[in-house]
């Protein structure tokens, strides 16, 4: 029966009921899997359709939001459900439109039973769970990521914030969603550019985590895997599964899920300096971490190389032309500065990543040398 006080089905076999007859009459196989990351369960609903969305959350308690490109491509899948659009773009990724979020929510009568979810990129994912978590001191809130790089990464671990001007997520903190839907159709519209885009970030999880991942990508093109849609499908479990368990063993990042930093530290820097695209930041950022990696620790010039390679497959950029001091006063404000030291994410091995606290003054000098 519906709550009196929400209008919500009450937790239970009921709603279970509903979940499991809509993926037996799907043509799709839904993969579902669960997480508990600190006392909360995160299910993960792999190979889904969007319309799976309507047995996971009640309709009438629910909110989508979602960036103007991504209403426009995908109009119909929000035919009947309450949506509030933000401008698209990371220039947007700020506390002005969150606080319009937060105004269309008190126009939208929300209140602490709401679901908001939010349907998009990177930004959309990171300023929609910034914004449930702050509204009347947080709400519920899921996500149903649309790029490759918001369904390997920024998705995934609870991370949500707004950039501060030119400051990277300076503000946000950690909190997780309820769920993830993973429609991969909704990746057919994605323009050439943030297809490669997010290839950057499945690299860094090889680089990191996964030498037998960095093999496998070595013998395709990105083309193979919008062409094979179980290549693709594959793919992104794997790396989904990779996060996933650097943040069930660090979730609040004391440890190994800085790993998950490697090539931010100077790749958020140049992004914000030059309006780069994610991606390709931190494809820079990576090889320049790279190349450190090789004077610090004695990472092999021969795997730089192979990463150079790579990334170079990918159609992603491995070097830039900046403005080095200019770069190195945005990067010095970096959130993972302590102190005189920045730690720094460095390559023992493809595959093997540390932790390096590098003092300010020597790192400033590995930069302005690069």
């Amino acid at each position: 029966m519906p709550s009196r006080k929400t209008g919500m089905f009450q937790k239970g076999d009921f709603r279970e009921k509903i979940r499991q007859a809509f993926f037996q009459k799907s043509r799709v196989a839904v993969k579902k899997a669960a997480h508990n990351f600190s006392g909360k369960t995160v299910s993960y609903y792999f190979d889904a359709e969007f319309s799976l969305l309507e047995h996971i959350v009640s309709k009438e308690k629910t909110i989508l939001v979602t960036d103007e490109n991504i209403f426009a491509a995908a109009k119909e899948k929000f035919d009947g459900w309450n949506t509030i659009v933000i401008k698209a773009g990371e220039e947007f990724k700020q506390q002005a439109t969150v606080d319009l979020i937060i105004q269309q929510l008190i126009e939208k009568e929300a209140d602490r039973n709401s679901m908001i979810v939010g349907v998009g990129g990177g930004v959309v994912t990171d300023i929609t769970g910034y914004a449930a978590s702050i509204y009347m001191r947080g709400v519920r809130f899921g996500f149903v990521p649309t790029t490759i790089l918001a369904m390997v990464d920024a998705s995934i671990g609870g991370k949500n914030g707004v950039d501060v001007g030119v400051y990277k997520n300076l503000v946000g903190f950690i909190r997780q969603p309820d769920f993830l839907l993973f429609d991969y159709s909704l990746l057919k519209t994605l323009p050439q550019e943030h297809w490669i885009n997010g290839f950057a970030e499945v690299i860094k999880h090889a680089c990191i985590k996964d030498a037998g991942m960095f093999a496998l990508l070595e013998k395709y093109v990105p083309e193979d895997f919008k062409k094979d849609s179980t290549l693709l499908a594959t793919l992104i479990e794997r790396n989904v599964n990779i996060k996933t368990t650097v943040v069930l063993n660090d979730e609040f990042e004391r440890g190994d899920r800085k790993l998950l930093n490697f090539g931010h530290t100077l790749g958020h820097a140049i992004e914000n300096v030059y309006q780069l695209l994610h991606g390709h930041a931190i494809s820079i950022g990576m090889m320049a971490a790279a190349a450190f990696s090789e004077k610090l620790i004695g990472f092999r010039q021969e795997d730089t190389q192979r990463l150079k390679k790579l990334l170079e497959k990918y159609h992603l950029p491995t070097a830039k032309a900046f403005e080095k001091d200019k770069v190195w006063n945005l990067l010095k404000m970096d959130k993972k500065r302590a102190s005189s030291e920045m730690n720094f994410i460095l390559l023992k091995n493809i595959g093997e990543a540390v932790v390096q606290p590098i003092p300010l003054v020597q790192l400033e000098q590995l930069i302005l040398q690069n």
